[in-house]
């Protein structure tokens, strides 16, 4: 089990829904598409995955945060692409021939929303029974721990599962955006 009624009770009030439908979620999910950034092991539930793509044709959108490489058209739609390990803090990588764009569909306020991430390599897809699977540590992790969905035991290893609505909640990254639009540096006279 992802959680104890003591785990959610600790919780404040308006957030206990919302954990209650995460838990759901994570114990209906069981496969998830695996993936590595730079030595690190990840996953995401295979439900949100629409594609996985060849990198490339990316089009720089200027003045938005570095962790967001660009634009991609996609049957025509603008798809907009974000470099995970960017997002998580780390340093851009450079792309190799396994780099490639993760295409997953995220919840917002105004409906489903489809996003790209960059990820270095693609794996497998894995079936992880919610028995193996641990609530996200409370310290200790190199990415923000809201943007850990839980801890996945394979092969008596861990794999970080990822909660992609949070980390590519809408809302943060216009934020962030908009706060690169204001720090546009002053000219030297």
């Amino acid at each position: 089990m992802l959680a104890t009624e003591t785990q959610l009770n600790k919780q404040p009030a308006g957030n206990t829904a919302a954990i209650r439908d995460s838990i759901l979620q994570a114990e209906e999910q069981q496969q998830y598409l695996t993936f590595l950034l730079g030595d690190e092991m990840f996953a995401i539930g295979i439900l949100a995955i629409r594609e996985i793509i060849e990198y490339g044709f990316l089009t720089e959108v200027p003045m938005t945060p570095p962790f967001i490489r660009g634009v991609i058209n996609l049957r025509g739609a603008v798809v907009p692409v974000v470099d995970l390990a960017v997002r998580f803090g780390r340093q851009a990588r450079d792309n190799t021939k396994r780099t490639c764009i993760v295409i997953v569909e995220i919840e917002t306020a105004k409906g489903s929303q489809e996003m790209g991430v960059v990820v270095d390599a693609v794996s497998e897809v894995l079936e992880i029974p919610p028995g193996d699977i641990e609530p996200p540590p409370e310290f200790g992790a190199r990415i923000r721990s809201d943007f850990i969905q839980g801890m996945g035991k394979i092969g008596g290893k861990f794999i970080l599962l990822l909660d992609i609505n949070r980390v590519l909640l809408v809302d943060e990254v216009a934020v962030a955006a908009s706060m690169m639009r204001m720090e546009v540096p002053a000219e030297v006279a």
